[in-house]
């Protein structure tokens, strides 16, 4: 059962990130500040429902949230600053988008970098644990998912229609025939003897 609340005060946010381990396309993070009376009857990490829970969700978390944010932080800046800090830089972007200003951020993995002066804490499977991450989590995969649909049409040989750009044996497998494209992380071991 996952719990609303951790740290006690009203304004938390969690946020959370998806497309860390892809080899193309941006990393999104997403941060979600919920209600207090905030109940879904199969919210879940993103990772544990199917794709059509997680479009069922997104509307109902961004209507019901006290606000909310996603952030991209493109390939380009990630083979700059690396996949950590990208994740890191798109999480505050995200927090940055909010309406109203967190009292407390809830994040998941065990990672982090101080934002403002807002007291934070990491929480390994957060996602699996506090509602705030877990709906962070969904809107972060759904748009990602969405835009890798989307620049699929452009590079159909790469399916990331299908993998998302995460390192499947086809994807590589098309790296290595149709070459890298300009959503490839160049920094990344694009193929799997390289």
């Amino acid at each position: 059962m996952l719990k609303l609340n951790f740290s006690g005060v009203k304004l938390e946010v969690g946020t959370d990130e998806a497309g860390r381990g892809c080899l193309s396309g941006p990393v999104v993070a997403a941060a979600v500040i919920l209600p207090e009376k905030f109940e879904h009857s199969f919210l879940n990490d993103s990772k544990q429902l199917s794709e059509k829970q997680r479009l069922e969700l997104r509307p109902f978390i961004e209507k019901q949230a006290i606000a909310y944010g996603v952030s991209f932080v493109w390939q380009d800046e990630i083979d700059k600053i690396n996949i950590l800090q990208s994740s890191i830089l798109a999480m505050h972007k995200a927090i940055k988008q909010l309406k109203v200003e967190p009292e407390f951020i809830i994040v998941d993995g065990n990672k982090f970098k101080p934002y403002k002066k807002i007291p934070h804490q990491t929480i390994v499977k957060g996602d699996s644990k506090f509602m705030s991450i877990a709906a962070a989590s969904i809107l972060a995969k759904t748009y990602r998912d969405e835009y890798m649909e989307k620049i699929h049409c452009d590079f159909p040989q790469y399916n990331w229609k299908k993998n998302k750009g995460y390192p499947t044996k086809q994807h590589r497998l098309a790296i290595e025939e149709f070459g890298v494209t300009i959503h490839h992380r160049k920094t990344f071991r694009l193929l799997t003897n390289s």
